[in-house]
């Protein structure tokens, strides 16, 4: 019998037991683990509404059993790149113990996930987040307002997290009331102290001269130096190229969303405002419900009349779509000529007329892919 069909097994088995008048504790937590272990087996080949079944089938189970069991599924659900959305969520919001392993390690949890949670749960959840392996500045910003000392402490030694201007301002106003903070702060060899002297506001500015400017008399490290450098270009580089590695935790992070229910426009705005290129991508790839590989090929090759139609098509307003088109991984940067063009033709055309060459694009692509599939096929027959 293959995994997938144990799988429908325990569907079936869950609708029995929730059906029962006296389901018995010690059934609904092995099910509850049985169905974790599952689809950790079978995540990368379950499609998205064998992966929504997944996911309303644990939700529930996670209301009826105890922590311990809990805890043994999101150990489980914390190192699979896709993930049942809701219930990832769910349990990373859970008692500490639950949430731990998810926090530190799920590439399903979304900067916007990471933030509610920072924002709304405890200390030793913001602790968890402040150790993940990489902690974009968006996050590390949450932590520095809402955190206790133990989680900005281990933010400003965790050598991924992206401490931007805005959370640097905040955190050398803490560290004139923390020598612990000050020390650490110090310590970090990527932060080029004496331009940020000249970016942060007065205020900071002046605690900043507390600090003792990284060691009075020493002056800027080159090497430090050159490492900001290179950390600086790489960001502006990464507004443009595709990076295989940002697009698969990308996709991911959409699919949970969609998981949720949650991918809408608001999402995609949010994108575009954070400057989330792959993620905007990712967006669109499940929106439009093309195959991923055809998005990525029309980034990396310029190709702006074919997401100008697709984005037509998908009813985006004018606004939306040109803060897309400019957050986008391309290949190269659109020029503000390429802006200006992509933004007349996207205003000229008409919806109506953009879904049907969207269609006929379609269905000529699944026409392609079939006629492919049957000379694979009869080649593999000789």
């Amino acid at each position: 019998m293959s995994e997938l069909d144990q799988g429908e097994r325990a569907f079936a088995s869950f609708r029995v037991l929730s059906s029962s008048g006296d389901e018995n504790h010690s059934e609904r937590e092995q099910l509850f683990r049985n169905m974790a272990q599952l689809f950790s087996y079978v995540s990368d080949r379950c499609d998205d509404e064998q992966v929504a079944q997944y996911d309303e089938v644990l939700c529930q189970l996670a209301e009826l059993v105890e922590v311990e069991a809990r805890i043994h599924v999101a150990k489980l659900l914390a190192p699979l790149d896709r993930a049942p959305g809701t219930v990832v969520v769910k349990l990373a919001n859970d008692d500490i113990a639950v949430a731990k392993p998810l926090l530190e390690f799920s590439n399903v949890l979304s900067d916007d996930d990471l933030i509610d949670i920072i924002a709304h749960q405890s200390e030793e959840h913001r602790l968890a987040i402040a150790s993940r392996s990489t902690v974009a500045d968006r996050v590390g910003e949450a932590i520095v307002e809402h955190g206790e000392r133990s989680s900005v402490v281990r933010l400003v030694r965790n050598s991924g997290a992206e401490l931007d201007k805005a959370t640097l301002e905040k955190l050398v106003e803490r560290a004139a009331r923390d020598v612990e903070i000050a020390a650490d702060l110090r310590n970090r060899t990527d932060i080029d102290w004496k331009t940020l002297r000249g970016e942060i506001d007065s205020v900071a500015s002046k605690v900043l001269e507390t600090l003792g400017e990284v060691d009075r008399g020493r002056g800027l490290d080159p090497v430090a130096a050159g490492k900001v450098n290179a950390v600086v270009y790489n960001r502006m580089r990464n507004r443009a190229g595709f990076s295989a590695n940002e697009w698969k935790v990308a996709y991911n992070q959409v699919k949970a969303l969609s998981d949720r229910k949650q991918l809408d426009e608001r999402a995609l705005a949010r994108f575009a405002r954070f400057g989330y290129g792959h993620h905007a991508a990712a967006a669109l790839t499940v929106i439009l419900s093309v195959a991923p590989e055809v998005f990525v090929k029309w980034l990396a090759g310029q190709d702006y009349v074919a997401v100008t139609v697709a984005l037509k098509a998908a009813g985006l307003s004018s606004d939306l779509f040109e803060a897309i088109v400019a957050t986008l991984p391309w290949r190269d940067l659109p020029s503000e000529a390429d802006k200006k063009m992509v933004a007349s033709r996207f205003g000229a055309l008409d919806t109506e007329e953009a879904l049907g060459i969207f269609e006929l694009w379609r269905a000529h692509s699944f026409r392609k892919r079939a006629v492919s599939e049957e000379r694979a096929q009869s080649v593999a027959q000789v």
